[in-house]
């Protein structure tokens, strides 16, 4: 059996470390998810999910602990290499799009991929494929403020699978959007993460979205709780 894809080791982070006020956010976080699992993590306000993410994500450091990517400790690697994981290797999805206003919604799909070394050819092919599978063929030359908030957001998924990662982590990806919406939307992720067999761990409140992934993972007061 391969290694996972990701594993989380007995991570703790403490925000103002010894000072008056300090935040202990994770203590002692376990979490193995395997390629082609796509994992709920569900938490209240507070307790720990998006530092949690930061973390398998590269984007900070735990304090104790461990980050293992395909098998191999990622956690104290230089930032240039953890910047090449990052772009590489891992997909991220937040509650907002985030996409350039400026550039259409297939140039915000091909930036990430030239900054990768893909030639712009096969960006824009790859580009205008993703946009086919989330049912906006028609809309790749549309500027984000032309697009419905639905519409930027499985526009931002695509941007995030751009570079074909094995990790997607997605922090309340649907938040900002109405049920009806929300629910189409995530039907078109699940689509993308089924039809490229990665491995993702996504952030919600929606219980009724988390349900509908592989497993469920509770966090409460920085631990993972049954």
């Amino acid at each position: 059996m391969s290694d996972p894809v990701l594993q989380l080791q007995k991570l703790a982070k403490t925000y103002n470390a010894g000072l008056p006020g300090e935040v202990q956010v994770l203590r002692g976080i376990d979490l193995t998810v395997q390629a082609g699992e796509v994992v709920a993590l569900v938490a209240p306000s507070g307790a720990g999910k998006s530092t949690l993410l930061h973390m398998a994500g590269l984007l900070d450091q735990p304090d104790t602990g461990a980050v293992v990517f395909n098998g191999t400790d990622v956690t104290r690697l230089n930032d240039h290499k953890r910047t090449v994981i990052r772009r590489d290797e891992v997909g991220f999805i937040y509650q907002f799009h985030h996409l350039l206003p400026e550039f259409s919604a297939v140039e915000n799909i091909v930036l990430p991929q030239l900054a990768a070394g893909t030639s712009r050819k096969m960006a824009e092919g790859k580009a205008l494929d993703l946009l086919d599978k989330v049912g906006l063929k028609g809309r790749g030359l549309h500027r984000p403020a032309e697009l419905s908030g639905g519409e930027a957001q499985r526009v931002a998924f695509c941007r995030a699978l751009a570079n074909g990662p094995r990790l997607l982590l997605g922090d309340e990806p649907t938040g900002n959007l109405d049920p009806a919406t929300s629910d189409q939307v995530f039907g078109a992720l699940m689509d993308l993460v089924r039809g490229t067999g990665l491995a993702a761990v996504i952030a919600t409140h929606n219980l009724e979205l988390a349900a509908r992934m592989d497993r469920v993972v509770r966090l409460d007061a920085g631990q993972i709780v049954p």
